[in-house]
């Protein structure tokens, strides 16, 4: 089968076309296959053996954008075996088959009918064969082509990294290298010039040119001074078809900033100043500035003040400020307007970062001169020392001189100077000053022990001027006497065994004073010389400020003495010597054999009797078990409880206590109240209440008119006499409580309690006469019949 391509329809690929057409007619013709066997066709029973033509075939191309209104020709498939009666049928498979690109099944025509892009997919593989139509066999094997989208200039060239920021050094050589840019084409470089890119500088001339090639950006010009001009903006192009006329192209921005480098010395904008200067500046004090100027930046200004000499160099001293690089003149000692009144300083400001290829533009430094003038100032009164030191003995007398403390006025007028003492403290209190001759006096009686230093503040200020003050300071020591006398270091505990044998020492005594070394470092111990010699112990001094208690027998005895008395007298070395007298204390104790103490005092006794620690201990147990015991059964004794009722058959006598208050007037039941208030109100005598009685008492019975003037001692003689005479009562004693409030008031009871069984015999008929107010309620209570209206 042969492939035709009839798609060089482009008057530019005329050429193209026609060598293709030669190439494929010279090497793609048919190709005869001697006695090869054909595979089996179905239907058939024998094996034909006859010569069988290849495929003739080109390379098909199909332009990408392709924007006409009918599908493009592609090419065309065809077959040897095609004898152009329409037998043969031609089919077409494979990448964009059916979709992307039709075939006519009769002529072979293959047609695309969308616009490619070639940048999207460079070709297509496709299959080619051709059939009977009648039989659907096979003529020929199956066959495969490539189809490939062929290029066209529709892309622009890109910068991909754009827009740039770059630096160069100020002042490189022209043709330094600054940046290389690239641009990218996505155009088919193996085709044509459509991604063939050439760069050009649009923006940066004459400062900067591009390589059109390769896209390296220089320097153009020479020594390109960053103080004249620091930034530039340059604008490069990238043109396709090697930048012809029609090609399409690009562009970007590359800013360049020309870096600093030290080519310019330091200036003085003077070569001559002045500055004034108080002679009151406090030393260390900044008193003014200096400042070069540097067109450089960063380090390249950086710069350093130098004072190379004048008459003032030993009295100023000069360094600089990193951040604003200025010169910082300060004082080294102070001025005295009345001593000197100027001075003279040349000052040098020099680079500290030097740049040796820029040596011949130098020196980089500057030389000034400053001229400080020193002004005069009312000073305060000046003290002949920064500081005082003066002694005193205590215990000496008050207005005892101490020392003397000098000031004078350092001005030219030498004014008379006054002093005093601040009185900020409490210590100040202590001492006096003479105003005009600066003598210091004790003013209270000292102590050395309590407060050994003083320190105080003396001021000086000037007559004419008292404003203008200054102070020294003045420390005070306080030289001992020796007024303490010597003690013992602490309160021993001395103890000594029974079983000691003479000569034994048995404790070491130390002494304190409160003086001075040199008062009382010494000390010596003895005994009371005015007492006899003691029997039992005797002291050692050692020399050393110590002194050792000694034994003086072989045994001591609890029973018989358990505490001895040793007075010690000690004295010091000073002058007057001084001396105190103490009394030690000295127990008898039991001890181990080894010199340790068993027992002292009370324990001893028990000690004797042959007890030991853990005899007490188990003795102490048992008393506390036994006394435990006896606590408990008391305790469960009283615990035991009587039982709540009383048989019927005890007959002992009993106090039956009622504890009942009664409920309110509604409570009848109990027992009448009303007798038991007043026993006047009793309309008659009421049976107990406690037992049922089968007979009736005696004289059950009285006329009214004795009730009205019954007595309550009358009263309760019946009730007993009723109690005695009454068979029913029961074999036991029953007390009765009688409540009486005493007789009643003419006015009568208001209370509810009578209200059952007396009656009012109150006659209201006066309230007739008071009046219409109280006519309604003398209705109520009198005679008066309420006036009807028929």
């Amino acid at each position: 089968m042969r492939i035709t391509s009839t798609s060089c329809i482009c008057p530019v690929l005329v050429c193209l076309c026609f060598v293709q057409r030669c190439y494929g007619a010279a090497h793609h013709g048919s190709i005869k296959v001697t006695r090869n066997q054909t595979k089996h066709i179905e239907g058939e029973t024998e094996v034909h053996h006859r010569p069988k033509r290849g495929w003739v075939w080109n390379q098909f191309f199909v332009l990408e954008e392709h924007m006409g209104p009918d599908p493009q020709y592609v090419g065309k498939l065809h077959s040897n075996s095609d004898k152009g009666d329409g037998s043969v049928k031609y089919i077409l498979t494979g990448e964009g088959a059916g979709t992307i690109f039709i075939i006519d099944d009769t002529t072979g025509d293959i047609h695309s009918t969308k616009s490619l892009d070639r940048e999207q997919k460079t070709h297509y593989v496709l299959h080619a064969q051709a059939i009977d139509r009648r039989t659907n066999k096979p003529l020929e094997p199956e066959s495969e082509f490539i189809i490939k989208v062929q290029d066209i200039n529709d892309n622009a060239p890109k910068f991909t990294d754009g827009p740039y920021i770059v630096t160069v050094p100020e002042m490189s050589e022209m043709g330094t290298s600054v940046l290389q840019v690239t641009a990218t084409d996505a155009d088919d470089p193996t085709y044509g010039n459509s991604a063939r890119v050439v760069y050009s500088i649009l923006q940066g001339q004459p400062y900067f040119s591009v390589d059109p090639k390769t896209g390296v950006i220089r320097t153009a010009l020479h020594n390109m001074d960053r103080e004249a001009r620091e930034h530039y903006s340059v604008v490069i192009q990238a043109k396709d078809m090697a930048g012809q006329v029609g090609g399409l192209s690009g562009s970007t921005t590359v800013n360049i900033t020309l870096t600093d480098v030290n080519d310019n010395p330091p200036r003085f904008p003077q070569k001559h100043y002045q500055l004034y200067v108080p002679e009151s500046a406090q030393v260390g004090s900044a008193v003014g500035k200096i400042k070069a100027n540097d067109a450089d930046t960063g380090s390249n200004a950086d710069m350093k003040y130098t004072i190379i000499n004048g008459d003032g160099s030993g009295v100023f001293s000069i360094s600089t400020d990193k951040e604003t690089r200025e010169g910082i003149l300060s004082l080294k000692k102070p001025l005295n307007y009345e001593k000197k009144k100027s001075y003279t300083l040349n000052i040098e400001g020099a680079n500290t970062h030097l740049d040796f290829r820029f040596s011949h533009l130098g020196p980089f430094k500057d030389v000034t001169m400053l001229k400080v003038i020193v002004g005069d100032v009312d000073e305060p009164p000046l003290f002949t020392m920064p500081s005082y030191v003066m002694e005193v003995y205590e215990n000496a007398k008050i207005g005892t001189p101490v020392g003397t403390v000098t000031a004078h006025d350092p001005d030219a007028a030498n004014s008379l100077v006054r002093y005093f003492i601040d009185h900020n403290t409490e210590e100040d209190r202590y001492f006096t000053i003479d105003a005009s001759t600066g003598t210091i006096k004790t003013a209270k009686i000292f102590d050395r022990e309590e407060t050994p230093w003083y320190n105080i503040t003396v001021a000086a200020s000037e007559i004419d001027n008292p404003g203008l003050v200054s102070h020294v300071p003045v420390g005070v020591r306080i030289l001992d006497v020796n007024d303490n006398p010597p003690e013992l270091a602490r309160d021993y505990d001395v103890v000594v065994c029974e079983n000691t044998k003479p000569g034994q020492v048995i404790q070491t005594i130390a002494a304190t004073d409160k003086d001075n070394s040199a008062n009382g470092a010494r000390f010596h111990f003895s005994l009371d010389e005015g007492l006899s010699l003691n029997p039992n112990f005797t002291l050692r001094n050692n020399e050393d400020n110590t002194a050792s208690i000694l034994t003086r027998r072989r045994r001591y005895s609890r029973t018989t003495q358990d505490i001895y008395y040793l007075p010690v007298l000690i004295s010091d070395g000073g002058v007057p010597p001084l001396s105190s007298s103490s009394t030690l204390t000295i127990r008898v104790c039991a001890c181990e054999r080894d010199g340790r103490v068993r027992t002292c005092h009370a324990e001893a006794f028990l000690s004797s009797a042959g007890l030991s620690t853990g005899a007490l201990i188990a003795i102490l147990l048992c008393i506390v078990i036994l006394l435990a015991i006896v606590v408990l059964f008391i305790t469960l004794r009283r615990s035991k409880k009587e039982p709540l009722i009383i048989s019927e058959e005890d007959v002992r006598e009993n106090v039956v206590t009622y504890d009942d208050e009664g409920g309110g007037e509604e409570d009848t039941e109990a027992f009448d109240i009303t007798a038991l208030r007043n026993p006047s109100a009793a309309e008659e005598l009421k049976y107990r209440r406690d037992v049922r009685p089968e007979v009736k008492p005696l004289s059950r019975h009285h006329p009214s008119s004795s009730l009205d003037s019954i007595d309550v001692q009358e009263f309760i003689k019946q009730r007993l006499a009723e109690a005695d005479l009454d068979p029913s009562v029961p074999p036991y004693d029953s007390l009765q409580t009688y409540a009486y409030e005493g007789h009643r008031s003419e006015a009568g009871s208001i209370s509810s309690l009578d209200s059952a069984t007396t009656h009012s015999d109150q006659d209201y008929n006066y309230l007739g006469d008071w009046g219409p107010e109280f006519k309604k309620l003398a209705e109520l209570y009198g005679e008066i019949e309420p006036e009807r209206t028929t």
